[in-house]
């Protein structure tokens, strides 16, 4: 622990750390599955998630319907090995069930169905997510509840010109009880974002369509607890939170490259894969 740093916040973090490293395992494990699964954005995500079902969100595992909880979707869809594994960690699933993984009749589908606990809507068609997230905070809002809305999205999906239909409807109603995170790896399925469609600066283009744009390192979870703890706009703007992370983080093998989008890790594979996640686990 270096001089000065709080003790309960090492804690904090020491436990996330580990939480994640779970979570990680898990997505490992289940791109090792018949049909593999999306294994570089789930772990882009995965300390974002981790944050905020552990520490942010407003949430009753043993009740998934409460009324007055928050909402999160995950509009980028195909990270849904990381959020089930999330879900399995925070009690809203039994962790036996990640074994069954995009079987027949499974409920964990290659990307979430509404029917499973902690899943508000069904999503992975890429740009839709910021539009329900949209609707449910204003109805929140004018239900008279303090509830927030949460929306996840790849960087990738920006270029969805919905996306930023719903941004300007966001700001336009101010919605400040709307907080969208993107996950700024720097990588869609095609390659770099950079190099498809551009998104820099990206913090400025949001703040152009009238939101308040904040940055963070995606993996720091002191960074992210200062980020998610800070009130919202003063003048009501929906807030983004710009996370700037790594595709396939902690797996040096799938690391910063584009194939690690969608993978079927074979036995040889998978293995590489847990000693790489093992040797880069922080002491």
């Amino acid at each position: 622990m270096s001089a000065g740093t709080d003790p309960s916040t090492a804690a904090k973090d020491r436990t996330a750390a580990d939480t994640a490293y779970r979570v990680r395992e898990q997505v490992l494990r289940m791109g090792a599955c018949e049909h593999g699964a999306h294994i570089g954005g789930s772990l882009s995500c995965t300390d974002v998630l981790v944050h905020l079902y552990t520490e942010v969100l407003r949430l009753r595992p043993d009740e998934p319907d409460w009324p007055d909880r928050d909402r999160f979707v995950l509009s980028k869809g195909h990270a849904a090995p990381a959020l089930y594994a999330v879900l399995a960690e925070t009690g809203f699933l039994d962790p036996a069930e990640l074994e069954t993984y995009t079987r027949q009749g499974s409920r964990l589908a290659g990307h979430p169905l509404g029917r499973l606990p902690g899943v508000e809507f069904p999503t992975g068609s890429l740009g839709h997510g910021l539009s329900l997230g949209t609707g449910v905070a204003l109805a929140m809002r004018r239900l008279g509840r303090d509830s927030r809305a949460y929306v996840l999205l790849g960087d990738g999906e920006l270029q969805e010109g919905s996306v930023w239909e719903a941004a300007m409807l966001a700001a336009q109603y101010r919605l400040g009880n709307l907080v969208a995170i993107v996950d700024r790896n720097g990588l869609q399925i095609t390659g770099g974002t950079e190099d498809c469609v551009a998104l820099e600066p990206l913090a400025e283009r949001w703040r152009s369509f009238g939101w308040h744009a904040v940055e963070v390192d995606g993996h720091d979870h002191t960074a992210l607890r200062a980020v998610f703890a800070a009130p919202p706009a003063a003048d009501g703007r929906p807030t983004v939170v710009i996370a700037r992370t790594v595709k396939g983080r902690g797996v040096a093998l799938f690391e910063g490259k584009k194939k690690s989008h969608s993978v079927q890790l074979t036995p040889r594979l998978y293995q590489r894969a847990r000693a790489g996640l093992r040797a880069g686990r922080q002491p």
